[in-house]
């Protein structure tokens, strides 16, 4: 062999090695086993049941959801909730909406895409009904608040507004702004 064909011979060894080592997957062999990311420490359930406690550590109320999903950032977010008293602090309102979040070491419960309170009380009028877009609760403190448009309707009766406060404990709802209402004897 001549030193030239030698040469071209080198030359195009070099080419394929190169080429390969550029063509190579880049990703070490063990990062197609993790899909997810393995360091988030949160949790996924399905139809969940969460409890909250009053300071005396009594059962205040329960959380009903189709999914719960704790995110990185320590949030909760809970799919179709529901949210009802304990029987015993005897506060007859239920709460509904399609969506939840809760963030650690906050007891407020922000509650967005159908949000339905819900009273049946024990006139004979019928269920007291309050919906919305989006609201606050704090469950501790029984109060639910909202600046977005509010519908009140109990039995043939309905008030809109924009904006509510309701003291659940007590049965208070302050309308903020825009009152409009059907009220028939």
């Amino acid at each position: 062999m001549s030193p030239r064909t030698i040469s071209i011979i080198v030359l195009l060894l070099f080419g394929v090695a190169g080429s390969w080592y550029l063509a190579r997957p880049h990703s070490s062999p063990g990062a197609d086993l993790f899909p997810f990311d393995p360091t988030h420490r949160g949790y996924y359930l399905k139809n969940a049941r969460i409890l909250g406690t009053g300071e005396d550590g009594a059962l205040l109320y329960e959380i009903e959801a189709q999914d719960a999903e704790q995110r990185e950032d320590k949030r909760i977010e809970f799919s179709n909730v529901r949210i009802r008293y304990s029987p015993a602090r005897q506060v007859p309102w239920v709460v509904n909406a399609d969506e939840a979040t809760l963030h650690s070491g906050d007891p407020l419960i922000t509650l967005r895409g159908h949000v339905q309170i819900i009273n049946s009380g024990k006139d004979d009028e019928g269920d007291t009904e309050i919906r919305t877009q989006i609201l606050q609760l704090n469950p501790e403190l029984f109060v639910a608040e909202t600046d977005a448009r509010v519908q009140i309707r109990f039995g043939a009766r309905s008030v809109t507004a924009t904006g509510m406060l309701a003291s659940l404990d007590d049965d208070k709802i302050e309308l903020k702004a825009n009152v409009r209402g059907k009220i028939a004897p």
